[in-house]
């Protein structure tokens, strides 16, 4: 097993757990150290103060020979500091730690101090312990009484907060703060390791919505992002080939399928001049028609299903389909059939207009054509989409070739594509076109008793 190197998504899932863990330990360990209630050293400014009170005591008992009545007089009264709650307590043991007082009763700083001069390890260096609300402090050499005395000083204690004793007394709730502090270290980490896996799945997403296109961001990162971002770009430059050799096909293709169609129709032209109208030559016209149809549609949806993402616009939706709308209605009263469209909303679009337009021009045609009478079209917009209806009183499609009808050349069985001579490429189109919008495209059996097509568009 080899070790993880950094660049790496091992390498460094390792490294920052470990980091991690080393950052926990560290606060453990650390933390201890800030509890006022173990011994530690005296701080500058606290230890100058301390002097001062010393010299004072040493000054103001200077004269009193008895040991007892400096001891009644320091228990008897109280020094202030300079806070209003900073009380001082002042007490005086003998070189060999034992306690000067002339007050025998149980008291519990009297019982701190025993337990605090029997940790000075060397008189020479003062420390400092809290005991409940009483900060101890001491010992300083001081002369009383004619002897030598050590003076210890207690202070009433206001910090560290007191959640911060909480947490030295419970170690589960120490625990839990520690993890609490180390969560935007790991938020981090999980940030850091999940965006270049989104980057991936919007560049993949794109691809989804038909843009083609290279993204040089996906190849940063760890050592597989890199590469995952690498092979996809190398996909999607493939695919960019396909496509272009597909276009080259297909207008080969074209070119070679028209010329001969023409050189066809160049004939039967002649012929029709030479032989006069028949019943044959206008069939091979009629077929040379339709064969140039088929070969129109067929390069119209290899062009919807290739480069519709080139030419997106965000445009009111209003002024894209009301010519188009007025038209058909021309076209359906032609025709002696009435085409009834509801209010166009007023709201922006982001599309392919040409393209958009002509999935919807196939489909009103489409009902226009096979109606009876009546063709309506119903347009609404609702929260993030639009949604649009277009339903006819025709004959219908069979309710098990509903999800046929969108597939390229399909014919369906009924009187409804009999007589139409057309390819059954105008909704394969319609719902390419649909489909590249990231809308959806379905077919049902309408109120009117013809067929009903439902157009979802997001905004």
């Amino acid at each position: 097993m080899r070790l993880p190197k950094i660049t790496s998504l091992y390498g460094r899932i390792f490294a920052i757990f470990w980091f991690t863990i080393f950052l926990v330990i560290l606060a453990v360990l650390a933390l201890p150290h800030f509890d006022p209630r173990k011994s530690r050293d005296i701080a500058p400014p606290h230890y100058e103060r301390m002097l001062e009170i010393r010299n004072r005591v040493e000054q103001a008992f200077s004269s009193v020979p008895d040991l007892a009545v400096v001891l009644e007089h320091l228990e008897g009264r109280s020094h202030r500091g300079p806070g209003p709650d900073d009380r001082l307590r002042l007490f005086i043991t003998d070189r060999d730690g034992n306690i000067q007082t002339s007050d025998r009763r149980p008291d519990f700083i009297f019982k701190a101090l025993r337990n605090f001069v029997t940790t000075i390890d060397n008189p020479q260096n003062p420390q400092q312990k809290l005991y409940g609300k009483t900060m101890i402090s001491g010992p300083l050499p001081i002369r009383l009484a004619n002897g030598d005395y050590y003076l210890y000083i207690g202070t009433r204690w206001s910090e560290p907060p007191h959640f911060l004793l909480q947490l030295f007394d419970h170690p589960l709730r120490l625990l839990l703060a520690v993890m609490l502090v180390s969560t935007p270290l790991l938020l981090w980490l999980a940030w850091a390791l999940s965006q270049p896996a989104r980057r991936l799945e919007k560049a993949a997403q794109r691809v989804a919505q038909g843009v083609f296109e290279i993204d040089p961001e996906l190849e940063r990162g760890t050592s597989e992002f890199r590469q995952a971002g690498a092979s996809f770009n190398q996909m999607v430059e493939a695919v960019n080939v396909m496509i272009s050799r597909q276009q080259r096909l297909l207008s080969d293709i074209s070119h070679e399928l028209r010329s001969p169609l023409t050189r066809l129709r160049m004939a039967q032209a002649l012929a029709r001049r030479k032989m006069g109208e028949s019943p044959d030559l206008a069939r091979i016209d009629i077929e040379a028609q339709r064969l140039e149809q088929m070969i129109g549609k067929l390069l119209e949806l290899s062009s919807v299903q290739v480069d519709s993402h080139l030419n997106r616009e965000v445009q009111p939706f209003s002024s894209l389909c009301e010519a188009l709308l007025a038209d058909c209605q021309f076209e359906a009263e032609q025709m002696g059939k009435t085409l009834s469209v509801s209010d166009i909303p007023d709201r922006m679009i982001t599309c392919h207009p040409q393209l958009l337009m002509s999935a919807l021009e196939n489909i009103v045609r489409n009902a226009i054509y096979y109606g009876n009478q009546q063709i309506r079209v119903a347009l609404t917009a609702e929260v993030n989409r639009l949604v649009i209806r277009v339903e006819d009183d025709g004959e219908g499609v069979p309710e098990d070739e509903l999800d046929s009808i969108f597939r390229p050349f399909y014919r369906v069985s009924t009187a409804r594509d009999r007589h139409s001579g057309g390819a059954g490429l105008g909704l394969a189109i319609a719902e390419n076109a649909i489909r590249q919008h990231n809308g959806t495209i379905t077919a049902a059996r309408s109120e009117l008793g013809g067929l009903l097509v439902e157009i979802i568009l997001p905004l």
